[in-house]
């Protein structure tokens, strides 16, 4: 399991999401162009010490990217694809959150394997990315129990 981002445009979306990635021990991957230096203040303050523990890739581009991945990559969108939560996942998915400010491409989402959304209260636009990716890891996690740390018992 991965989480990628799109040209990220919000520092600390990215720096929430790394953190989660490291603290879940799920690799993120960056394409780039972000809408921000990587080693802005605001990612650090977000990200705080937990960079040493993530494991995290730049690919320079959409093409880039998607030449490196193996298995799906699942796009998570705000209104198309099936609920996330009737969404078989696979151990090797990588799930793929589009830019703050303008989502993904048209090219970029019909290279998607899949796409899944959140159903949300009608009239709401859409939820911060890093609470809707930490919402799709979690459900893609317990699918494939790929927790790799979870308590006993």
């Amino acid at each position: 399991m991965r989480i990628a981002l799109f040209q990220p445009d919000i520092p600390q979306n990215a720096g929430t999401l790394i953190r989660t990635g490291a603290c879940l021990d799920v690799p993120v991957d960056i394409v780039e162009p972000c809408g921000f230096i990587l080693d802005d203040t605001r990612l650090r303050r977000s990200l705080m010490d937990y960079g040493e523990l993530a494991a995290v890739s730049r690919h320079v581009n959409w093409s880039a990217f998607a030449a490196s991945r193996r298995g799906r990559i699942v796009l998570v969108e705000t209104d198309h694809g099936v609920p996330y939560t009737d969404f078989a996942f696979h151990p090797d998915d990588t799930l793929l959150l589009g830019r703050e400010s303008a989502g993904t491409p048209p090219e970029v989402a019909a290279a998607c394997h899949a796409a899944v959304h959140i159903p949300m209260h009608p009239g709401a636009r859409s939820l911060n990315v890093a609470i809707a990716a930490a919402m799709v890891l979690g459900e893609a996690l317990r699918q494939t129990r790929a927790w790799t740390h979870a308590p006993a018992g």
